[in-house]
């Protein structure tokens, strides 16, 4: 068979574009940081490098707290605008929202800042050091605080995660509107109860395949200007005196120059949990040894006296201190004099009305239809009555954690109120009215500290469903789910006529699943996270080996896959092409169609004894940083009524290449189109997103034929996958 080469044209480098500072900017905030180091004595050196930094008027620098949450909204501080959850968002596969959704979170920070320092509060929760987003991976649905992250895929949780820095930090060329934090760095994904003390040991193909690209993309893209590091140790290393996470890779490899923090309480752990030094004072600088700058807690204070008797150097706090001044310096808060665009914000800027539009948006995006036996869209012009039953008057279901307070949270009970107007009957038990019951979990059923031991739905919940078949079997049940991972929702899908995730949708949640029940919109998102069949059939929860867990390296066990999500309408997709160059078209474009019943395309997989599980193979040489390659589709509204479709790229490398993922997402567009209506989408595919990693951690680029396949899924879970064959 004739080898057909690529052709690739040269390509702006992503990284940096639309981000600040550049390198001109932060050379003056470091020569602001410098003047201020100068002046700082031995004592002042060691309290400058904890979380709360005191006031030193002799120098004239404020006091700088550096804690504050803002997951899905300015949290833990009074009001505020609260978006939905992060894991809500990332099921709206629009990293475009993320984006003006981000950028309205760090408008009410400095709005919220700029009120508490008129009145002399500069205090914890009340900076402008906002400890998000959380981009590791939810590699298991037991997790609590996978609620926190984007999702179990390492490209959707980059491009979130781009999104959610840029616009908290803004494009600003001088200033940082916020510090954004990139947390925690690295692996962290339970099990919470053993944090301070857990270690995990993998190879590097798993690290950098899987757990680090998020990280990686956030500081080289997103230029994020904080880091925090992980409570848990790897391969026997605490994160916090990591070299080779924080020096080596962070700082070497992607050229991190921000701030490296410490998650609180994790400098302690060096010592007493983990056992990697003897005391604190040893655990102290193994700290500033690994590459730490800032220690999120008191625990430096045993430093003092040392510094103090000359037996520590106090030299060897001058580049943590150069970073943690530096990052204050962009934010204008080194100099009394400076002004930024953000310093006449206020009240009128907090919980607005324009924020709150975000916030309903991201809501409505998010929301995830499993099922539909054609009950809904609901029409409320023919209902005289609908029941709503089960948590709908529950406020604590719309917060997720890291919350913020609204103004005026609208629980789904309220959102139904509000919607179908006064002339419908609500909360009433009649055997032809439908019901929307409201089950799933709350925060306190999951979060920081607080994994689940599995993810079967409480049994009570279950028997009001069954209930409700016996008793009322002509009534029509549309089972509405909060929660803020994966479920095991068997029984609920045999059960209930439809099933609409809302994961926790934010202070708008209740008004965007009433307008999603009643047809009012039609946005609906994709799962960002596998939703499995059998809970005793999951992988050991402190095994962060890869194989058996998440769409990349399991399509067994499945209830509903990753990228999965119905509409009220239906999409097709055709003319997948790509730009190689004419005389290659034919050869490399061949396509095929996948349908509902493929799982696993005949040939792809071999007997696991006679792959290549080491990532070896023949290669070819190639840039994987400056090529890229042009793939695109027309994407059709086949059906009667206008939505949203999110088109999806994934990427599977060549039989035999040792790949060991069944196949990646390396793209994705959410297109709004009307009935008929057809749009071209076009994505842009680097060499390295083709590559594959051996078990070094290092890409490269196998020969042979690559599939990329287009559709509003994965390959083998919808009908209007497109495949097109690509030859390297």
């Amino acid at each position: 068979m004739r080898k057909t080469a690529v052709v690739l044209a040269v390509a702006a480098v992503a990284a940096g574009v639309g981000a600040v500072p550049n390198d001109a900017r932060r050379a003056e905030a470091e020569k602001e940081a410098r003047a201020v180091l100068e002046k700082l004595t031995p004592d002042e050196k060691v309290q400058m490098l904890m979380m709360d930094n005191p006031e030193i008027k002799r120098v004239g620098i404020p006091r700088f707290h550096w804690w504050s949450e803002a997951l899905h909204g300015y949290a833990r501080s009074g009001l505020a605008t609260v978006f939905p959850q992060a894991i809500g968002a990332a099921a709206t596969f629009d990293d475009e929202l993320e984006h003006r959704m981000a950028d309205a979170i760090s408008t009410e920070a400095r709005a919220k800042v700029n009120l508490y320092r008129a009145q002399g509060e500069r205090g914890g929760n009340h900076c402008l050091s906002l400890w998000s987003p959380n981009v590791n991976m939810d590699r298991d649905p037991r997790w609590g605080r996978g609620q926190e992250t984007f999702g179990e895929d390492p490209y959707l949780t980059s491009r979130m995660g781009v999104a959610f820095v840029k616009g908290i930090q803004g494009d600003d060329p001088k200033y940082l509107k916020a510090v954004a934090c990139a947390k925690h760095y690295a692996v962290h994904s339970g099990p919470e109860k053993k944090r301070h003390e857990f270690n995990v040991n993998l190879d590097d193909r798993d690290l950098y395949e899987y757990y680090l690209p998020a990280f990686k993309a956030l500081v080289k893209e997103a230029k994020v200007e904080s880091v925090m590091g992980a409570y848990s140790a790897v391969n026997g290393v605490p994160c916090c005196a990591n070299k080779r996470l924080l020096v080596d890779i962070l700082r070497g490899e992607w050229g991190f120059r921000g701030t490296v923090v410490s998650d609180v309480g994790a400098v302690d752990d060096i010592w007493k949990n983990h056992k990697y030094r003897k005391n604190a004072v040893e655990g102290d600088l193994a700290a500033i040894e690994g590459g730490l700058d800032l220690c999120s807690e008191a625990t430096y204070h045993h430093m003092r006296g040392p510094v103090k008797e000359g037996k520590i150097d106090p030299a060897i706090f001058d580049k943590p201190l150069m970073h943690i001044l530096t990052t204050r310096a962009l934010l204008g808060d080194l100099d009394p004099k400076a002004k930024t665009p953000w310093d006449n914000l206020g009240e009128k800027d907090v919980n607005n009305a324009k924020h709150k539009a975000i916030a309903l948006e991201c809501a409505e995006k998010s929301l995830v239809l499993l099922k539909n036996n054609g009950v809904l869209p609901l029409d409320v012009s023919k209902m005289k009555r609908l029941d709503i039953c089960g948590r709908s008057r529950d406020e604590n279901i719309l917060m997720g954690n890291y919350n913020g307070e609204p103004a005026d949270a609208v629980t789904i009970l309220k959102g139904f109120l509000r919607t179908v107007g006064p002339g419908c009957i609500l909360d009433a038990w009649f055997d032809s009215n439908p019901m929307v019951r409201v089950i799933g979990l709350c925060p306190i059923d999951e979060g920081e500290d607080h994994d689940r031991n599995d993810i079967r739905m409480y049994q009570q919940q279950l028997k009001d469903i069954r209930n409700d078949r016996q008793k009322r079997p002509n009534q029509k049940v549309i089972a509405v789910v909060p929660g803020g991972s994966s479920m095991d929702l068997r029984e609920v899908c045999e059960l209930a006529d439809a099933v609409l995730v809302c994961w926790y949708p934010g202070e708008q949640g209740g008004i965007a699943v009433a307008n999603a029940v009643l047809g009012k919109v039609n946005t609906f998102g994709k799962l960002p996270v596998t939703f499995y069949r059998n809970p005793e059939k999951m992988p050991d929860f402190e095994d962060y080996t890869l194989p058996g867990r998440t769409y990349l390296y399991n399509d067994q066990n499945v209830l509903y896959p990753f990228g999965y999500g119905l509409s009220y309408t239906t999409f097709g997709v055709a003319e997948v092409k790509t730009d190689l160059d004419k005389k290659a078209l034919a050869l490399a474009e061949k396509q095929e169609v996948y349908n509902a019943d493929f799982s696993i395309h005949p040939g792809d997989v071999k007997d696991a004894k006679a792959e290549q599980k080491d990532g070896s193979g023949e290669r070819i040489a190639a840039n994987l940083s400056t090529k890229v390659l042009k793939v695109s589709a027309v994407v059709t509204n086949t059906g009667n009524v206008a939505g949203d479709e999110v088109v999806q790229l994934y990427v599977r490398s060549p039989e035999g290449s040792g790949d060991r993922r069944r196949h990646h997402l390396e793209g994705f567009k959410r297109v709004t189109l009307k009935p008929g209506e057809s749009k071209k989408v076009t994505f842009e595919l680097t060499a390295a997103q083709l590559a594959q990693f051996g078990k070094d951690g290092k890409q490269s680029l196998a020969k042979g034929w690559y599939r990329l396949f287009i559709g509003g899924g994965q390959p083998g879970y919808t009908d209007n996958t497109r495949c097109v064959f690509v030859e390297l």
